[in-house]
């Protein structure tokens, strides 16, 4: 180990998931991927590349800062979606960028303008609540002032859905997306090279009528399951693996305690196991006595209060325990026949596995590899996809 902790990602594996969903594409729709928040912690620019390499044509942000990071990577020529809320400075400096806006209101269009001009995508609210209009008509005239406004190109139409990830929703992404659906088809008549676009990972997955002419996947781009259950079971392939290593092995007795507030007394003897990784980078205080690590291929329950630098395990009595000093502990990813996955560790914490690696923080290092051929963090794009990449 040459960290204390690291985030090694495959970047193929992101372009073979890449591959794998857009061969369920129809109708020529294109894939955007979704690289915000550093690419749900997965670094922005190498996941932008494995993806395009995948077989993405667009790519997504939330902010202008996003924007700027991939061209300042070399990412000139592929088209960037901004989906955020942008302040006047970031709506000039995305625009200046060659990003592509979200516009819900005449007064935010008129900023467009104002901000120099650029590419517009008009967001009904069809049932999010969130950013974009509620009414059908105020959005056909947002499309319709965006057509006459000197500077500004209406060059999409897109909506976002609450409960594509929930298929017992009640009939409510059926809704969504009839509402959607009727209010774009007439502008879509008006405008032929409007980009229609709804689907996120999920939705593109449930419902290929909701893939229009393009869909913007995140979550599965990475290799997890949308839906928070197993990601091979859709044919994905986790590209993040987290790791860190047996720092030091000590006896514990029976009686005595492990963390702070001693959550972990030992109801006999055993060998506790201390791993330099806590909450500091990310590892949740809510897995105390609450999750398992892979250490030499087996299974080990992390016991005890996880604690900013460290978390404690409980190695037995019925292996070496001493011998496991200096070995490489996984908290996600694969060991032997073992693995444990962002959804295993989002069930333990009641959330979701969007959460587990955004959250992971800036004091992991992420290192990037190519199944196994390690890369820089701004190493040369991956080559273009063959035939046989693109089955996988």
């Amino acid at each position: 180990m040459r960290e204390r902790t690291q985030a090694r990602v495959n970047v193929a594996a992101i372009a073979r998931n890449c591959a794998r969903l857009s061969s369920e594409l129809r109708g020529g729709a294109a894939l955007c991927a979704v690289v915000k928040a550093d690419g749900y912690g997965q670094g922005a620019v190498q996941s932008a590349r494995g993806a395009l390499a995948g077989g993405a044509t667009w790519l997504a942000v939330a902010g202008a800062g996003e924007v700027r990071e991939l061209r300042d990577a070399g990412l000139r020529d592929v088209r960037i979606l901004v989906m955020g809320a942008l302040t006047m400075p970031e709506l000039e400096q995305a625009l200046a960028d060659d990003g592509d806006v979200v516009v819900w209101s005449e007064q935010y269009l008129q900023a467009v303008a104002a901000a120099g001009g650029g590419d517009v995508h008009v967001k009904l609210d069809s049932g999010m609540g969130r950013l974009g209009t509620r009414d059908p008509v105020e959005a056909s005239r947002v499309a319709a002032a965006a057509r006459n406004t000197p500077g500004v190109r209406l060059a999409g139409l897109m909506t976002h859905f609450a409960t594509a990830d929930e298929l017992s929703d009640d009939g409510f992404f059926a809704c969504q997306l009839a509402a959607f659906t009727e209010w774009a088809r007439e502008l879509k008549a008006e405008q032929p090279d409007l980009i229609v676009h709804a689907a996120n990972s999920a939705a593109m997955l449930r419902d290929a009528d909701a893939q229009f002419d393009m869909v913007r996947c995140g979550i599965a781009i990475y290799g997890m399951d949308p839906f928070g259950r197993d990601p091979a079971a859709r044919g994905l392939e986790p590209a993040l693996e987290l790791s860190s290593y047996v720092a030091d092995v000590k006896h514990c007795k029976e009686g005595e305690s492990s963390g702070y507030g001693r959550r972990f007394i030992a109801e006999h003897d055993t060998y506790i196991g201390v791993l330099p990784i806590g909450y500091g980078d990310g590892w949740r205080r809510g897995l105390s006595n609450n999750a398992d690590v892979l250490v030499a291929g087996h299974r080990y329950p992390l016991v005890g209060t996880v604690s900013m630098d460290n978390i404690t395990v409980d190695l037995g009595l019925d292996r070496d325990a001493e011998a496991l000093r200096g070995e490489r502990a996984i908290l996600i990813g694969f060991q032997g026949s073992e693995r444990i996955t962002a959804e295993e560790v989002a069930r333990r914490l009641d959330t979701i596995n969007y959460e587990i690696t955004c959250g992971l923080t800036s004091r992991v290092p992420r290192t990037y590899h190519r199944d196994g051929v390690a890369l820089d963090a701004y190493a040369a794009p991956m080559p273009a996809r063959t035939g046989d990449e693109s089955a996988t």
